[in-house]
């Protein structure tokens, strides 16, 4: 069924959306009481700092990028494979029955988006083309008018 891959690798796992944190620390405390350690390292659970405005308050919250999914380093073995499968709220490998490890360049690529989201939160802007909006701030403050275009990319 699973090969055994002596390498330690990421591991993509798909849970229940809303129970990643959940996952990962049940996960930590069943490698804790088989002895397992050995063989799995990091459990990540990617999320970025957001900021959004409600009701006029700014409040900082935190947003996953992949909500649903977990990343596992381990040590690919049919011991390792049945754990993680078998942890409540866990649904599956993505792979299924042979999973495929994730590249190290897309692991360094979702830990530096994970670092730059910690060091300054990202906007959360919620506007469409065509709302009606009044400015609180600046040299147009008190001004009342309506959006024409909204860049999501450029958070404008």
């Amino acid at each position: 069924m699973v090969e055994p891959d002596k390498k330690m690798r990421y591991y993509v796992v798909t849970t229940y959306s809303g129970f990643e944190n959940k996952v990962r620390l049940s996960l930590e405390e069943r490698i804790r009481t088989s002895g397992l350690s050995a063989d799995f390292g990091e459990i990540l659970v990617p999320t970025e700092t957001v900021q959004e405005v409600v009701r006029g308050k700014k409040r900082i919250g935190e947003r996953k990028f992949f909500p649903g999914y977990i990343f596992v380093q381990m040590i690919l073995t049919e011991e390792t494979w049945h754990l993680v499968k078998n942890t409540s709220k866990v649904t599956n490998f993505v792979g299924n029955q042979r999973p495929a490890p994730v590249p190290d360049e897309e692991i360094a690529r979702i830990n530096s988006r994970m670092e730059a989201g910690a060091a300054s939160p990202t906007p959360i802007i919620r506007f469409e083309e065509g709302d009606a909006i009044r400015v609180v701030d600046g040299a147009f403050a008190g001004f009342s008018g309506t959006v024409e275009v909204v860049k999501p990319e450029k958070q404008k």
